[in-house]
């Protein structure tokens, strides 16, 4: 249940149309739903705006078939990332007009619409899509407009800042990016919104699973950059979707 929903849940039992009785059931699990191997945050799309989104990669099929479902008879959108292609042919198979995103490992249902600004997502290498996908879907299932902006990292910095006009015309970025991570800063310089930088895992030896971007994003002097965990593009996107969100309903 969303804010809209429960406000005219209650312009219903203010106009007789629905009884006391009948709206306290509808009411009565909303903080949660208690599934014994999960507890389910039902309350969360009330009071942050989107709904929780469930992490795949380390439950059975059958527990994110029962989390979807209690999201799926609230009627909230459905986001689950890091989503086995196996896990994902069971959730087509009960919700056909779901979609799984191979790339991003993402399982998105629309439900309702959502409502955010601008969001570009902009990677270092193509070895960084799969993080950057999952950023992008994340942000455009919060409703955020994406621009992709791939392949552009600081090895041929004339890439760049060929779309730097284009990347700055967002109400916040995703910047994607593994080896050194040295793209975050240089993005950083050349915008004046938020920048969020993804380090990968993306390189060889000396970069440590992703530990050297980590620690260059970590250090960068450009002030408006933040940082996510490694490979952490569900985070990145979301983020920036919600910046977006404020900033973009002004």
């Amino acid at each position: 249940m969303d804010e809209k929903t429960l406000t005219r849940l209650l312009e219903q039992v203010k106009g007789g149309k629905v009884s006391v009785d009948a709206a306290v059931g509808q009411l009565k699990d909303l903080p949660f739903a208690e599934l014994g191997y999960a507890t389910v945050d039902t309350h969360r799309s009330l009071r942050f705006g989107f709904p929780e989104v469930v992490f795949g990669e380390p439950k059975t099929a059958e527990q994110v078939l029962g989390i979807v479902g209690k999201l799926v008879e609230r009627k909230q959108p459905v986001l689950v990332t890091r989503l086995q292609p196996d896990k994902a042919e069971a959730l087509l198979a009960a919700y056909p007009k779901g979609e799984y995103h191979a790339l991003a490992r993402i399982f998105h249902l629309k439900q309702g619409k959502q409502k955010a600004g601008k969001v570009s997502v902009v990677t270092a290498g193509t070895g960084d899509l799969p993080v950057a996908e999952e950023a992008a879907i994340t942000a455009e299932a919060m409703g955020a407009t994406v621009k992709r902006v791939y392949d552009v990292g600081v090895a041929g910095l004339h890439r760049l800042l060929k779309r730097r006009e284009e990347i700055q015309d967002a109400h916040a970025i995703v910047v994607v990016a593994g080896m050194e991570g040295a793209l975050a800063s240089v993005v950083g310089g050349l915008v004046g919104i938020p920048v969020v930088a993804v380090p990968t895992s993306v390189g060889y030896g000396a970069n440590f699973g992703g530990v050297s971007a980590l620690l260059t994003m970590v250090n960068s002097c450009a002030s408006n950059v933040a940082t996510m965990n490694i490979d952490n593009g569900f985070g990145g996107g979301f983020y920036a979707a919600l910046i977006s969100r404020t900033k973009g309903q002004r």
